[in-house]
């Protein structure tokens, strides 16, 4: 099926019409140079500076799928056989799974033949800078009307399409609007702000489609985000003095520039112990499923979370966890390679290790099955468990896979083959035993089994553990060991914005480091930084784009420059009522 009728299915009253030509494409002479390769950090989009990764190799554009997303206004579905199907104003591009890149931690598509369809001018300034151009034309007319389903429904009509950049309850829309059409927004709630060629609103969560036939942009607004923007106030949420009130009560929160070499990195920090201070460190995850992205603020929203920072790996592709996640002692995702991992029980430091989960399965012959992993996006060959806490099924990751289900340790149903895309319901109980690269499952309906599971440290049996790497810190020693948790030689040595969770002893500290004027410190970098500053324990988390904090609801570190979807967190939650009020407690990026 196509990307935009199925879309369409899911948004009844808007006529699908057949598109107008697409714009005639704009491209200029440089990208079909025959340069061989070119690669920057930065990207001019209307003239707007953005931090974002891209490369250009033989006049192909790669560009990272959280560029496309967060800054053009690209929709993606997943296709057949693990392929991407991107969707641009009625412009459809399809990307099997063999044509994705790495661009430092990010997964990068080749996108030119998409950029050239809408019209996109592509043209590299300098050494580490490329343009994309689209013009801003006037926004023609704006049409709003309530749904029962959505709250509000917003078209905005256009003559071409436009660039739709998003992040941390900002829409920029790359239009000329008048006046008139200012008011209109003003009086839906949006807050809107002209300014060269950009039409800023603020939408702090809207479902967004990017449509022709005609050209139209259209925002669906739940209700709860439109029942006090009708009224005309802002949806800016108000600053609060909690902060400030736990500040007085053992919270310190910091922020400072710190000599490395002969380059500057910016610290932004947390510190509480929480054995006295009232804050309580739980993760952040998506309580419907593993499955799925989120931006950080909206994590820390769900969980009523003051403070938070991003959290451990996971693939930005099929959207899945990759390592431990284990919340109220309950395992969302399990561990992977041995990687190092923070655990912590209810007003108590954290503690710091490595961890694998040990795992078999007892047949009634008594003959032991070893299991590979548990609720995870990690695929290796073997035996795979999934639970209902996966979600409320299960969908095939590889090709062909084999499965059974077990209800009250007993085999209920075999599933052979179950092929990609080919799902299994979960229910509370239920465990899936999955058989990857050929290895034998060989139960059938009837059979019992047992499962049987252990952590080889007990940092895994606290009731909370978040998983990253690599280790950095355990008794005050550097213990950095990358190859031995299974990350790359380039992973390992380059620099970039790193998000910390760390332990002096006697407080918790929760921390992001980014370079000034530089793409940030390397781990081992990170690592000596990190003992200089008086800590003991330290393990690092998913860092690059994904860095990211957040203060009372207030996005202030954001790794790249740009808010980028996020797997899962950590959050501090006050341990009871606090008032609400205005706090001049800030931070940010650089």
């Amino acid at each position: 099926m196509a990307l935009l009728p199925a879309l369409l299915a899911l948004h009844p009253g808007i006529p699908l019409l057949p598109p107008p030509p697409l714009p005639a494409p704009q491209q200029t002479a440089p990208l079909r140079s025959g340069r061989a390769s070119a690669e920057g950090s930065t990207l001019v989009l209307n003239g707007q500076r953005q931090q974002a990764r891209w490369l250009l190799e033989r006049g192909e554009l790669w560009l990272p799928l959280e560029v496309l997303e967060g800054q053009l206004g690209v929709s993606r579905r997943e296709g057949p056989r693990n392929s991407l199907e991107l969707e641009w104003f009625g412009a459809e591009l399809s990307i099997p799974a063999n044509r994705r890149r790495s661009l430092d931690d990010e997964v990068a598509v080749p996108v030119t033949g998409l950029l050239d369809r809408i019209g996109v001018s592509i043209r590299p300034l300098g050494r580490s800078e490329l343009s994309l151009d689209l013009p801003a034309q006037p926004l023609q007319a704006l049409r709003a009307r309530d749904s029962g389903i959505s709250g509000r429904r917003i078209v905005f009509d256009l003559n071409r399409p436009a660039m739709v950049r998003s992040g941390d309850g900002q829409l920029s829309i790359g239009i000329e609007s008048s006046s008139e059409q200012q008011a209109q927004l003003r009086a839906l709630g949006l807050s809107p702000q002209q300014q060269g060629g950009w039409l800023s609103l603020r939408v702090p969560t809207s479902e967004r489609l990017t449509l022709a036939g005609p050209w139209r942009l259209v925002l669906d607004l739940p209700a709860s985000e439109t029942s006090e923007q009708a009224q005309g106030q802002s949806v800016t949420p108000p600053r609060d003095n909690r902060l400030a009130l736990l500040q007085g009560q053992g919270l310190a929160i910091d922020r400072k520039l710190v000599q490395l070499g002969n380059r500057q990195v910016l610290i932004n920090s947390v510190r509480l112990d929480p054995r006295r201070t009232p804050l309580d460190l739980r993760p952040l995850n998506n309580p419907g499923g593993m499955k799925g992205l989120s931006s950080l603020s909206q994590l820390a929203r769900s969980e009523a979370a003051l403070i938070a920072i991003n959290g451990g790996y996971f693939n930005r592709v099929n959207r899945l966890p990759l390592g431990a996640l284990k919340d109220n002692n309950q395992w969302l995702s399990g561990p992977i390679l041995n990687r190092g991992v923070v655990g912590w029980g209810q007003a108590e430091l954290p503690q710091f290790g490595r961890l694998r989960l040990e795992q078999s399965v007892i047949d009634a012959q008594r003959r032991r099955w070893s299991v590979v992993s548990l609720n995870s996006g990690y695929v290796q060959k073997g035996i795979a468990r999934y639970t209902r806490a996966w979600g409320p099924s299960y969908q095939a990751i590889t090709g062909q896979e084999v499965a059974v289900l077990l209800r009250n340790q007993a085999v209920v149903q075999r599933f052979e083959p179950l092929n990609s895309g080919d799902s299994v319901p979960l229910r509370a109980g239920d465990e899936l035993l999955v058989s990857r690269g050929g290895v034998e499952l060989p139960w059938q309906g009837g059979e019992r089994l047992e499962i049987q599971i252990r952590s080889d440290n007990p940092v895994g049996d606290k009731p909370y553990v978040l998983g990253g790497g690599p280790l950095l810190l355990q008794q005050g020693r550097v213990v950095l060991n990358g190859r031995a948790e299974g990350f790359s030689s380039g992973f390992l040595s380059q620099g970039a914005p790193r998000t910390v969770i760390a332990s002096d002893g006697q407080s918790l500290w929760l921390m992001t480091i980014q370079g000034v004027n530089s793409a940030g410190p390397s781990l081992m970098e990170t690592a000596v930084l990190l003992k200089q500053q008086g800590l003991q324990e330290a393990l690092n988390l998913d860092g690059g784009s994904s860095t990211g904090l957040v203060l009372a609801d207030v996005h202030t570190v954001k790794g790249r420059g740009v808010a980028a979807a996020v797997h899962n967190g950590l959050g501090l939650i006050p341990r009871g009522a606090l008032p609400q009020g205005q706090t001049d407690v800030t931070a940010s990026a650089p």
